[in-house]
């Protein structure tokens, strides 16, 4: 049976092996950090706390995650994006780019 057809995704603007993070030590610090958040918001669930206590950490929870994705698409933006375009292969970057916004718009 067939899948049903879907749009192609954008070809990354790189070999993903090359990509060099330039804020990889605080993203990390970052990501530990919602680690902990995450234990902790499961701790709350099974001690039974009070929902409302547990949607708020959930929020802030949330917030930090968008935190670490903008972070990521602005050096993505700023690195590969820019790059691409100055090699002449932008359209193809920023589809790719415009398909990962897509994704956080929803």
């Amino acid at each position: 049976m067939k899948s049903p057809a879907r749009r192609p995704a954008a070809k990354p603007c790189h070999p993903p092996e090359t990509v060099v993070q330039p804020h990889k030590e605080a993203l990390i610090r970052r990501l530990n950090r919602i680690e902990g958040q995450v234990r902790g918001i499961t701790r709350m669930i099974q001690e039974d706390r009070y929902c409302v206590d547990i949607l708020t950490q959930l929020s802030a929870l949330q917030s930090a995650l968008d935190a670490v994705a903008m972070q990521l698409l602005r050096d993505h933006t700023q690195g590969c994006v820019q790059n691409a375009i100055r090699s002449g292969s932008g359209e193809q970057a920023i589809g790719e780019l415009m398909d990962v916004v897509r994704k956080f718009a929803r």
